[in-house]
Parts: C-alpha cells; sequence; structure tokens
C-alpha cells in the first residue's frame, strides 16, 4: 500500500479489489445515487473515509442541492466538485472537500488560482497530473504528431516534451521563442 495513493473507484470491479486492500480513504466516481447507501454501507465496513464526486453522480443535480442531499444522506467525509457553489455548500456542512481543477494554459492556471483562494477548499486536485504520459501515448497510440501546450515556461519543460515525443511545443512565454 502506498500511503501517496487515494483509490479512485469508478466501477464494482474496483469497489471489491478495494476492498481487499489496506486502504483507509478512497475517491468514488461516476457512482449511481441508488447504489450509492450500498457502496457507502460496505465501505463502512471497514470504516473507510470515502470522498464522493458530486458531478459524477449519476441520478442527482450536480448543484449544491444535489450536494447537500448526498451529505445529509450518505454521510461521506468527504466531496469532489469543480462547482465552487458546491464545495462552498459542503464546507458549509462540516465536510471535507476537493476542489478539482483543470489546467490546460496559463489563463487556466490564473483563473484557478484565484479560485482557490476564493473557495479555499481542503485540498485542489489538478488535472492533468502528468502531461508528459498523455504525449507519449497519443504519439504511440495514434501516430499522429503531438504539440505540447500549456504551463511551458522553462527550457526543461520544453526538453522534457520532446523526449516524451512532442514534435514541436507552443509557449507564450517569450523568453523561450
Amino acid at each position: 500500500m502506498n500511503p501517496h495513493i487515494l483509490p479512485a473507484v469508478r466501477e464494482m470491479k474496483d469497489l471489491e479489489k478495494l476492498m481487499k486492500t489496506d486502504y483507509q480513504k478512497c475517491v468514488l466516481l461516476d457512482a449511481h445515487i441508488g447504489h450509492l447507501q450500498g457502496i457507502m454501507d460496505l465501505l463502512a465496513q471497514k470504516q473507510m473515509k470515502t470522498y464522493i464526486h458530486v458531478d459524477l453522480t449519476r441520478g442527482v443535480a450536480h448543484d449544491e442541492y444535489g450536494c447537500e442531499y448526498i451529505i445529509q444522506k450518505f454521510k461521506p467525509s468527504g466531496i469532489v466538485s469543480t462547482k465552487p457553489k458546491v464545495i462552498k455548500k459542503a464546507k458549509s456542512l462540516k465536510v471535507a472537500t476537493i476542489l478539482r481543477i483543470f489546467v490546460i494554459d496559463s489563463h487556466a492556471l490564473n483563473r484557478s488560482i484565484a479560485l482557490i483562494k476564493q473557495v479555499q477548499p481542503d485540498y485542489v486536485e489538478v488535472l492533468p497530473g502528468v502531461a508528459n504520459k498523455v504525449i507519449s501515448i497519443i504519439n504511440q497510440e495514434t501516430q499522429t504528431p503531438v504539440i505540447a501546450g500549456g504551463l511551458i515556461d522553462q527550457e526543461s519543460e520544453v526538453e522534457a516534451a520532446i523526449s516524451s515525443g512532442a514534435e514541436y511545443v507552443t509557449t507564450s512565454n517569450k523568453s523561450l521563442w
């Protein structure tokens, strides 16, 4: 067991595997509202701290009211959302919050930083976690030339993208031009 891993459960076979591990925390992705009680009961048997991804829970609105319902009905340790209103609602209900952000370029990064400061979640999940890996996979799987872009502002990042298989790198950082 790696203490730096937070298992993300997407389907029932993932849940079965998780139950055989020593992990004490997890994130539920893509859960159906009709299955949530059974899943939460099962995880409670292992005293598993569970974070429910509100935006990906099917059968309930992905807004602050849906969040409130999930928290009151299923009593998760926390929630995950990309929506500031959902994070604020969860904080008001005293559960842990994970704000999920997608950082694709420097503009998105600056907007995300402002949002994090405003909303003050307990954690921030940053996606993508590993762009160089994605470059390599896309290059291998599609044989289409890859151009890496977004958040590249150091020569070492240019080199890393190229060594991962990118043919070009786009950057707005003039010092790299």
